[in-house]
């Protein structure tokens, strides 16, 4: 006997706004509970059924993003395009698929499903809002931001009086025009963000414009509504209970900000630096989350506003909270709200004539919008490419105006056609922007154009200008110890720039800080102090997604025109040499950094507790290996600048070919390192030594004899020649290819001193044949290279 039932019985009836399905849900139509071994359907049963479209959604989602990707699309643009393929307009067409798949009364559960994960990520979204970058917008960003509101709203308005004029449009159309007019010229700062955080120009020039722009148009949107919209149903109703709604709107906001607020800041203020939040206070934080979107609903507001502004009042621990939800709510409910947006979605809706309208006024908008942002870009000095690629930015569309999309449709605002207007547009206008500001816009062309800055570029009379990039306090010391030891030479100006990842705001940081409490921060201070007339410290922040942290480092050290950037390697050593830490987001932004960096750049290996082991005559030893080639040069430069302290000896190790005189060698290579002998000869600190080598072998042995020297610090170039014979078969394998293979090789375990790694070029860069040199103890190079580079390095402004 068939056990197969429905779990629900469906009908049409009169709607408020038309026809509409009325679903009538059995209770006890739950669970299959086994019915499929007795010949039942288990997508008759409520839970199975949700189970499977969560699982359709999942794959499709995926299958249609995973083919978007390499065109720089979105996966909102993907979810719906998702939704597209199984709604309506393509495999809704089947009728056994609509009822057996996505049934009325199925699809009632996942949209209440959807919904509550919606409303835990608008609160994420609020999170990532920072209010206190309504105090850094500039005048530029708010003429940007207005415009881009106001100028698409005015002539949309003013298309749409001519429109309805000279076209016969019924009434839902004409009512359903200011609308589109009113969702188009909106640029939600969500959005946009998340635009820039996916095509990784967040922490741009560009994307800092986008981000403050957006953030004022938000304001604008917001203000017009709550105006427009407060007088318009009070004129209309003019009812008492208007007013009192607002009153209890105001009553429920100051409730958020003074009860709700403080008490989630307190459960965050609980969570340890660096640890995870406990079960039992996430529960609560989520609670607190509900009750707010319950008030909301309660006042007659969306569910999800009252979590949005929730969001928005948390400081900064809420980025922690946020990040707690995200998984659970962007990754499994969120996605069926736009899929859901999607299945809703019918082409054959759209008429000639009035989606002739629609079209029209859509057109005009975004072409008006488009404008509003590009001509005040040029206005404001931006490239005529930056200008367009920012105008591309602020038209693009997202997860905001979908949700918006849908609920003036749930509503019976906008009718069918207009809603499939509104999403196919949305689709294709964030469908073309996204690929071309990707190929429009490359932050790293503003400081790859300029002439790369060197410690061999120095003027001899100039400071030497270094940039250090700190994660965490571990590297500091042995960069105190480095700094220090160069006491003496010549004037220090270091750039300390402290990079954090970008967690809980949507907007990234680059900053000078002036006042900081970190130890670190305050070593650094006292170690120029002590060194007071040659050593200068800056302190910087950098806030920004792993990604594009290297945009920021480059744009630094092309805006002070530094010689050099250190970085930390991106392992960290114990107190035996084993490996601690390992990051690979660390590695990422190094290997940016050494190929688009302004400057030279070296990665410090630091194994600083073996600094700590003071010998007997308190020295600090430092060994130069030196093959040849520009970056072994960069090398040589730098440790020039440790000959005038009496405290750092310097062992200086020349591997050479044993039949290198049928070689011909570079000039500038034998100048330098005859230069260095002229000026240390006599001088019982440094150590000259010549080793000839027949192949990778005794390479190989010279690098390991450096463990003989109880040194502390071996400096090396990162690249050399991939075809000498002295390093034929070392070049075949290496685990960190960005410290080069002699870099790699002193990395590991056998070696217990810190490493750094210099590079002056990246491997196959164009290099200048450099012949006119000066003393190393006064300068590297002549004068005149260098002046070429400073004229270009003058030339690089910011907006």
């Amino acid at each position: 006997m068939s056990l197969k039932q429905s779990s629900a019985s469906i009908g049409n009836v009169v709607g408020p706004y038309g026809e509409e399905t009325l679903v009538c849900q059995f209770i006890h139509m739950t669970n299959s509970q086994g019915s499929t071994w007795f010949g039942g359907d288990p997508f008759s049963y409520t839970v199975p059924l949700l189970l499977a479209q969560f699982s359709l959604i999942f794959l499709v989602t995926s299958l249609v993003w995973l083919l978007l990707r390499p065109c720089k699309q979105g996966l909102i643009s993907a979810q719906l395009i998702g939704g597209v393929i199984m709604g309506k307009s393509c495999l809704g067409r089947i009728k056994a698929y609509s009822e057996q798949v996505f049934p009325p009364g199925g699809r009632q559960i996942l949209e209440t499903c959807a919904d509550l994960g919606f409303i835990l990520y608008l609160f994420i979204l609020g999170a990532h809002i920072d209010l206190n970058l309504v105090r850094k917008v500039e005048r530029y960003a708010v003429v940007i931001g207005v415009s881009c509101f106001v100028v698409p709203l005015g002539i949309g308005l003013g298309v749409i009086l001519i429109v309805t004029r000279a076209m016969e449009l019924d009434s839902p159309t004409q009512q359903s025009l200011p609308f589109i007019a009113s969702l188009t010229a909106i640029s939600s700062f969500p959005v946009i963000t998340s635009l820039l955080t996916d095509l990784n120009i967040l922490n741009s020039e560009i994307g800092r414009i986008a981000t403050l722009a957006s953030l004022v148009s938000d304001i604008c949107n917001y203000a017009l509504s709550l105006v427009f919209g407060g007088v318009v149903v009070y004129l209309m109703s003019k009812q008492f209970a208007v007013i009192m709604s607002v009153i209890c709107a105001i009553i429920f906001l100051l409730i958020i900000v003074f009860i709700l607020r403080p008490m989630i800041t307190c459960i965050a203020n609980r969570v340890p630096q660096g640890h995870q939040m406990k079960e039992s206070q996430f529960v609560v934080v989520a609670v607190l989350v509900l009750i707010c979107g319950l008030g909301s609903e309660v006042l007659g507001q969306p569910a999800g506003l009252g979590t949005f502004i929730l969001g928005v009042v948390i400081p900064d621990g809420g980025g922690l909270l946020a990040n707690k939800m995200e998984t659970f709510s962007t990754g499994l409910l969120v996605p069926a709200k736009f899929v859901i947006s999607g299945l809703i979605m019918d082409f054959s809706a759209i008429r000639s004539l009035s989606g002739s309208a629609y079209g029209i006024v859509l057109f005009i908008c975004y072409t008006s919008k488009f404008i509003a942002v590009f001509i005040p870009s040029l206005y404001y000095k931006l490239p005529t490419r930056d200008a367009v690629a920012l105008a591309l930015i602020m038209c693009c569309k997202g997860a905001i105006e979908a949700a918006l999309y849908i609920t003036l449709f749930e509503d019976g605002v906008i009718g069918r056609e207009a809603y499939a207007c509104l999403l196919l547009s949305m689709l294709m206008v964030t469908g073309i922007a996204r690929p071309l500001i990707a190929h429009l816009y490359d932050p790293s062309s503003r400081y790859l154009g300029i002439c790369k800055n060197s410690i061999m570029l120095n003027q001899p009379d100039d400071e030497l200008r270094m940039l250090l990039c700190i994660h965490d306090e571990e590297s500091v010391p042995t960069m105190m110890t480095l700094l220090d030891a160069m006491y003496g030479n010549r004037p220090i100006t270091l750039f300390a720039l402290n990079l954090m990842e970008l967690k809980g705001r949507g907007a990234a940081v680059l900053e000078q800080t002036h006042h900081t409490n970190q130890s670190w921060s305050k070593a650094l201070n006292s170690l120029a102090e002590k060194n007071a007339g040659y050593l200068v410290v800056r302190h910087f922040t950098s806030i920004s997604p792993y990604a594009s942290m290297h945009d920021d480092v480059c744009t630094l050290a092309a805006d002070q025109v530094t010689n050099i950037v250190i970085l930390p390697f991106h392992k960290q050593y114990t107190i035996d040499a084993t490996v601690g830490l390992n990051s690979p987001s660390v590695r990422m932004v190094n290997q940016n950094v050494m190929a688009k960096s302004p400057c030279s750049v070296a990665i410090l290996i630091d194994r600083g507790q073996f600094l700590t082991n003071q010998k007997s005559n308190h020295t600090f030893h430092v060994c130069l290996l030196f093959l040849g080639g520009m970056d072994d040069c960069e090398a040589l430069a730098f440790c020039t600048g440790f000959i005038h302290n009496h405290m750092v000896a310097i062992t200086f190790i020349w591997i050479r070919p044993w039949d290198h005189v049928n070689y011909t060698q570079q000039t500038m290579e034998i100048e330098m390192v005859n230069q260095f002998k002229a000026k240390t000869m006599g001088n019982q600190r440094i150590t000259f030594k010549e080793e000839l080598v027949k192949d990778a072998i005794d390479t190989t042995r010279v690098i390991g004899s450096i463990k003989d020297y109880d040194c502390d610090l071996c400096v090396v170039g990162r690249y050399h020649d991939a075809d000498s014979e002295v390093l034929a078969g070392i070049n075949e394998w290496s685990e960190c290819p960005e410290l080069g293979v002699i870099g790699d090789m002193l990395a590991t375990p056998d070696f217990h001193f810190s490493v750094l790694v210099v590079q002056q070029q990246p491997p196959g860069a164009d290099v200048s044949d450099y012949t006119a040199l000066q003393p190393v103890a006064s300068g590297y190079i002549s004068s005149s290279r260098y002046s070429d580079c400073k004229d270009d390095f003058d030339s690089f402004h910011r907006v």
